[in-house]
């Protein structure tokens, strides 16, 4: 009998350490806890995990920029040498991912510890390639921002390659060398597209046409929207994703049209054509309502509207001089703020197309992010510009030089701003 009592004694000890360690399981499932998860997501959010940030058309959310630029509101935090590039960086938790083309050999991924710059570690590949000799002034390095997604990097390459890397350690997962499966020539200007992840499929302009792979495995599902590459073929734009006259739809632009393609199946709903000089057609088709906003070199700026009753049609809502070159608008309510190729920037009335004002000149290109009634702008001269987003008036809030030859795109997160210019990638805070 005693030893059955010891045993029973035992037991029970046992049993109320499992009871224990379930009390402290659902403490932990407490509001406390599930906030910390809450606080995570919103970090994810916060995010610049792609071409024009996380919702892929320059804007952000709940970031208020002071009233005023400059020195004292702007600092920056850290600078690092890098070779080359016109990827835009992309942010993602502690990291802070850039390109470069080195040596006119190899391309280049970095991953920088977001508060100091320091190297965590670099991945690289031969693919460096020459562009035509009336094109080699604005460079022939690697030219694609990445996008991240679930603990990987893709990585566009000039020599029309698509690099899967483990965010975590740079080690390559896949690799897809387009114009070998896809049997399309290399782009003579490189491979442009910034790649766009989309659930389990990516979508990249890339091997003559649009194609749609596997995200996990590289495996190519289908390609449409054919063009072959080469001299006039191969995108300068980046597509989106977006649900237009009732349906979630990829929307591209090829040299010389915008268009709808279907998910499933790589199957063209719709198709405008774009004027444009030598193709031109760089920037990314921006919506408004069940409309784009584009701009192309070469020709005009205009809203092209879809609409579907038994098949899709377009039409031109309006059409206004104005040429855009590479920098893609922002949309704030009813106005669209646009770079021009001539050096000004402008905001057109998108419900009717009439040019509300245009500015003085600046740098040839400008990339810019929006929140709320402001936009940050970095132009090509390496010159940050806080830009109220008033219609009525073009007002220049402040201006800080930050570098020099900044054709990649801006990246904001939170407080902090990454500037890549293309001898250096550079943070800067705005403080408190």
């Amino acid at each position: 009998m005693p030893r059955f009592f010891n045993r029973l004694n035992a037991f029970s000890l046992v049993f109320v350490g499992v009871i224990a360690v379930l009390a402290a399981s659902a403490a932990a499932q407490t509001p406390a806890a599930k906030t910390k998860n809450v606080q995570s997501q919103q970090e994810k959010n916060a995010d610049w995990n792609q071409w024009r940030g996380p919702k892929r058309d320059g804007k952000i959310d709940g970031i208020e920029w002071p009233n005023e630029l400059n020195e004292s509101t702007l600092k920056q935090k850290w600078s690092v040498p890098m070779g080359p590039s016109y990827s835009g960086p992309i942010v993602v938790g502690d990291r802070v991912f850039t390109t470069m083309t080195e040596n006119r050999k190899s391309e280049v991924v970095i991953a920088l510890d977001r508060e100091t710059g320091k190297e965590v570690w670099r991945q690289s590949w031969d693919g460096a390639m020459s562009v035509p000799f009336f094109a080699r002034a604005n460079g022939d390095w690697i030219r694609a921002t990445p996008v991240y997604d679930d603990g990987r990097l893709y990585v566009a390459g000039m020599k029309d390659v698509l690099v899967c890397l483990d965010a975590g350690n740079g080690k390559v997962i896949w690799k897809v060398d387009f114009p070998a499966q896809t049997k399309s020539t290399v782009p003579s200007f490189g491979m442009v597209c910034s790649p766009l992840i989309d659930g389990e499929h990516l979508y990249v302009q890339a091997g003559g046409g649009f194609c749609k792979l596997d995200k996990s495995t590289g495996k190519i599902i289908w390609t449409g929207l054919k063009d072959g590459g080469g001299m006039n073929g191969s995108a300068f734009s980046s597509p989106i994703i977006e649900t237009v006259a009732g349906k979630r739809q990829a929307i591209i632009q090829t040299r010389t049209a915008l268009a709808g393609v279907d998910l499933d199946t790589g199957k063209q709903l719709w198709s405008q054509d774009i004027k444009t000089f030598r193709g031109m057609n760089i920037i990314t088709p921006t919506k408004y309502e069940d409309s784009f906003f584009v701009s192309a070199y070469g020709g005009t700026t205009q809203l092209i509207s879809v609409t579907k009753s038994n098949v899709f049609s377009t039409t031109t809502a309006w059409n206004q001089k104005g040429e855009g070159y590479m920098s893609t608008p922002v949309v704030i309510g009813d106005y669209g703020y646009l770079h021009l190729r001539n050096q000004r920037f402008a905001c057109f009335n998108l419900e009717n197309g009439n040019p509300t004002w245009r500015s003085e000149t600046f740098g040839k290109y400008a990339s810019m992010v929006a929140s709320g009634d402001k936009i940050l702008a970095l132009d090509q001269r390496g010159m940050l510009l806080l830009i109220k987003a008033d219609p009525a008036e073009f007002q220049k809030l402040g201006s800080l030089k930050v570098g020099s030859d900044s054709w990649a795109h801006l990246a904001v997160r939170g407080k902090q701003v990454f500037v890549r210019n293309l001898d250096s990638m550079i943070m800067l805070e705005f403080q408190d």
